[in-house]
């Protein structure tokens, strides 16, 4: 290591424990071991500079233990370099409108495809739930943050961007050109699977959705339907108040869900009798393709005793997030708050487990979401199938339609 190198270490390390020490003497880090953990780091630093095998690269050491500090969290929150988030607020003041259509988050070190929204540049290249990403744009995503991928699958309609694909019985990645797009709203998908039982089909919960919803059931009703079927799965998109609000045309009295966080004050969302629209018998689908705000309004749901919720554990992505940037440039995708379910545990920990548990498929008969052993490809291959919705080779459509067929009981 050059001089100019080790004095850099040095310097980075005394900063540290300096800021440590007077926070630790002037009472401004009253938890011991926030203290003691900053003087590890800085010992750790030292320790790289003296022993290590090569000479290291100052840079990429503090940005990878960063990166790994932010990834620690939970798969949401992240850390942007300076160059990251200037190209990040490049995009979003150009208003950068091409997307691929993909929720995304972080699974056994890589990035992975929580679900596809229909329609999408990602749909077009055969791109499904439980794939994972083993590279975007020719970096690896091993060492690459949700927030990083998200950035790197914007661009300008029209544009193309290169994945790696792990897929399903594969242990090689497929490379993958997708086009970037701007996106409208998903529309909802809606059939009557028999003359009283109507199916919707809710790809996001983009805003305005629930006045949408609201204007179905209505119909609905006028038809002579008499139960409803919400199919939630692969629904990653839109804001949890869209999910409250449509929760409220089904439920009319109790709790929704609650928003907690050790800076954001207490939310608790309540249903309101006013705004019900549906009274009768109602089924929700969700498996681990659900996420965000549709797994808090599939919480609602279960917490009321509104219906039966049915399918697999989702895959645990309510929480909100704030942007922080930071002097020298760089930035912080941090998760500040997240949803409870009416048990008060964490969705973003625990998921939403239903109230009918249905296995995606036969060979499906352990939870993924909570199985992380094993290589990369291994586990792509044990993610759910893809939701056939509306058809009979769906098990989870299939036994909600047995449920609302059985003797009701009494509405919530």
């Amino acid at each position: 290591m050059n001089r100019a190198a080790r004095i850099g270490v040095l310097c980075v390390s005394v900063v540290i424990f300096c800021y440590a020490g007077l926070g630790h003497v002037l009472g401004r880090t009253p938890d011991d071991k926030a203290y003691k953990s900053l003087t590890v780091y800085s010992e750790v630093l030292q320790k790289i500079q003296q022993d290590y095998v090569d000479e290291p690269n100052l840079h990429l050491v503090t940005t990878g233990s960063l990166h790994g500090l932010l990834e620690s969290l939970d798969a949401q929150s992240s850390y942007l370099t300076a160059r990251e988030y200037a190209e990040y607020k490049q995009k979003q003041s150009a208003n950068v409108s091409g997307d691929a259509g993909l929720t995304l988050s972080k699974r056994f070190g890589y990035i992975i495809v929580v679900s596809v929204l229909p329609d999408s540049p990602s749909e077009k290249a055969g791109i499904h739930s439980g794939d994972i990403f083993e590279s975007i744009a020719g970096f690896t995503t091993r060492d690459m943050s949700v927030g990083q991928a998200m950035n790197f699958l914007r661009g300008q309609p029209g544009t193309g961007v290169k994945v790696g694909v792990i897929r399903r019985g594969k242990a090689d990645p497929d490379e993958v050109d997708l086009v970037r797009e701007k996106l409208g709203t998903a529309k909802i998908v809606s059939a009557k699977v028999e003359p009283d039982i109507l199916v919707l089909r809710l790809p996001s919960l983009d805003p305005g959705r629930a006045d949408e919803i609201r204007s179905r059931l209505l119909d609905a009703e006028k038809q002579g339907v008499h139960k409803v079927i919400l199919d939630v799965r692969e629904c990653g998109r839109g804001p949890v108040s869209e999910a409250i609000a449509v929760a409220k045309l089904f439920v009319s009295s109790g709790t929704l869900s609650t928003l907690r966080g050790q800076t954001v004050s207490s939310q608790v969302f309540s249903a309101d009798s006013g705004k019900v629209v549906w009274k009768a018998p109602v089924s929700v689908l969700i498996d681990a393709t659900t996420s965000g705000a549709a797994e808090v309004l599939a919480s609602a749901m279960i917490a009321n005793h509104r219906g039966d919720v049915v399918g697999e554990r989702t895959f645990g992505l309510a929480s909100e997030q704030k942007l922080i940037s930071l002097d020298d440039g760089a930035a912080l995708f941090l998760t500040v708050a997240n949803y409870y379910n009416g048990d008060g545990k964490s969705i973003l920990e625990e998921g939403v487990v239903p109230s009918e548990v249905v296995r995606a498929s036969a060979e499906d008969d352990s939870d993924t979401a909570d199985d992380e052993s094993g290589s990369a490809a291994a586990d792509a291959q044990k993610e759910p199938v893809p939701p056939r919705p509306l058809t009979p080779e769906d098990p989870i459509f299939r036994k909600a339609l047995e449920l609302l067929k059985a003797p009701q009981k009494k509405a919530a």
